[in-house]
């Protein structure tokens, strides 16, 4: 159970970070389920996950 939580954290963190990145380069691929897309909404949407996230992983090891 201890080692499924720590995957899913890991995959967790390696998905937001994807989309992280990918949303800088291109804001549509990542936010197309809003009308505006624009790199700060990507930073505070996918950076938000990403920190929460990877603190919890850090906190779970």
């Amino acid at each position: 159970m201890y080692s499924a939580l720590i995957l899913f954290l890991k995959i967790g963190v390696l998905l937001s970070l994807g989309s992280l990145v990918m949303g800088l380069i291109r804001p549509v691929f990542v936010l197309w389920f809003f009308d505006r897309f624009n790199r700060l909404k990507v930073i505070r949407i996918y950076g938000t996950i990403f920190l929460f996230l990877f603190v919890l992983l850090l906190l779970v090891q």
